[in-house]
């Protein structure tokens, strides 16, 4: 009975970790000054203040960023930077 329990604690926490794949946060960096998206659940340490999330894409990331008081405007060049990144 302790094997299956433990079989099926392993089997959703493996599950669990799966689902965060391809998921988007908005992260605000105390260092730069801006908002980010990231693609792996933030630590909220240092320089980083706030996340917000997770999102399913990141045109739903960038919508919530936009919305975010505390996240400046993102210029024209910032964004074509961020379509080649992750």
């Amino acid at each position: 009975m302790k094997r299956l329990v433990f079989a099926a604690l392993l089997l959703l926490a493996s599950g669990t970790v799966s689902l965060a794949d391809g998921l988007f946060w908005v992260v605000g960096n105390r260092a730069t000054g801006k908002c980010n998206i990231v693609t792996s659940n933030p630590v909220i340490i240092g320089d980083i203040w706030f996340g917000d999330g997770p999102y399913k894409s990141r045109a739903d990331a960038k919508l919530a960023r936009s919305t975010i008081r505390a996240c400046p405007a993102v210029t024209p060049e910032e964004e074509k930077g961020e379509e080649g990144t992750n």
